[in-house]
């Protein structure tokens, strides 16, 4: 079969290996996942209330523009209604923008060591993926700023920058965007926006009234726990959001993630609490690698970029055999791995289980 020349040799993504499938596999009973990113904690009361409500209307359509979820995340937001898109999670969000405004030749900025979903969908369309190294992992602004040519059409900012936990502040993201050019898009992917705590992290709605060529991407699959339902959102100009629509499907998001998400918006007591119990457990591993000597990436979302100073691959194995799901797999980064922060009990499993294998003569047990 002739296929699309882009997509030969395109990797396919590999999600967090599945608890169900690690069991079988070892004959575990007990196994952890720490590889996704997943909320610990599960979702909101008030979203099953929603989802169990809704079960009776399975054999009709959803609202295809999500009227009423978009209505209520308008007032949340505090912008109007035609600033929101919702996406089967937000990776669609991010596919819908490289099919609306890449085409073959464009170039596409972003980090060397970000979401990899950036520049897969940018090799889909065609499009020159330009990637700059990360400073201390961090985005490099200037470094990125100084690749931008005639050609550019998109940059893609994750903040905090996935899998290192980074951020940009709020002074260097507005100096970033005054110099960027006003025909180049720049998506600020804030998938991990409600789980960050420092103070200098920058509020971007606001800056939608200032930069037009600005399109923020944040999601319930994280901290509201909606992981399973798939469903994100963007935020943008009219006329950017107008664009993204005309090449979005039909019935893209559920009637079971529309209400769920109406369900999580109005429980942020729920979402607080989250925030807190993570920046708890942030500091615990943090404090943990400290005393193990291991370097890691400071993190603001609910994960930590750790080295473990032998290939990723053989800790993940090493792991996984004492029921510790983790994520392995950077390439610029390949003795490091990824570690999402759970409850206060996984974390103490998994620092256990970090111990051992860091043992030399345990490690192979």
């Amino acid at each position: 079969m002739k296929h699309k020349s882009t997509i030969g040799n395109l990797p396919v993504y590999k999600p967090g290996k599945p608890v169900e499938e690690v069991k079988k596999e070892l004959g575990l009973s007990e196994v952890i996942k720490l590889a996704s990113n997943e909320n610990p904690y599960g979702s909101s009361a008030l979203v099953k209330d929603a989802i169990q409500a809704e079960l009776a209307n399975l054999s009709i359509y959803p609202d295809g523009s999500a009227g009423e979820l978009t209505a209520d995340l308008a007032v949340h937001l505090g912008v109007r209604d035609d600033q929101i898109i919702f996406g089967a999670g937000s990776d669609e969000i991010i596919a819908l923008i490289a099919r609306a405004f890449l085409v073959p030749g464009d170039e596409t900025i972003m980090a060397d060591q970000t979401f990899s979903v950036y520049k897969s969908n940018a090799d889909i369309e065609g499009a020159v993926s330009i990637e700059v190294p990360l400073v201390n992992g961090t985005h490099d602004l200037e470094g990125m700023l100084s690749k931008v040519s005639s050609k550019t059409k998109i940059i893609w900012v994750c903040n905090p920058n996935n899998p290192t936990g980074t951020i940009i502040t709020e002074k260097e993201l507005i100096s970033f965007m005054d110099r960027v050019p006003s025909d180049v898009m720049v998506v600020l992917d804030e998938a991990y926006y409600e789980f960050v705590t420092d103070e200098s992290y920058p509020e971007t709605i606001p800056m939608l009234e200032k930069y037009n060529n600005l399109v923020i991407l944040r999601t319930f699959s994280k901290i509201y726990g909606l992981a399973s339902l798939r469903i994100g959102y963007g935020i943008a100009s009219s006329e950017v959001i107008s664009l993204i629509n005309q090449v979005r499907e039909p019935f893209n998001t559920t009637r079971f993630g529309q209400v769920a998400a109406r369900a999580a918006l109005q429980d942020q007591d729920f979402v607080k609490d989250c925030r807190d119990k993570n920046r708890q457990g942030v500091t615990y591993l943090q404090s943990e690698f400290d005393r193990l000597g291991l370097h890691y990436f400071p993190s603001q979302g609910n994960f930590i970029l750790v080295q473990i100073g032998r290939p990723a691959a053989e800790m993940f194995d090493i792991l996984l055999r004492q029921g510790i799901i983790i994520r392995s797999g950077f390439q610029v980064y390949p003795d490091y791995i990824r570690v999402s922060v759970g409850t206060p009990e996984q974390n103490q499993a998994f620092i256990k289980a970090l111990e051992h294998a860091l043992t030399p003569e345990r490690s192979e047990v």
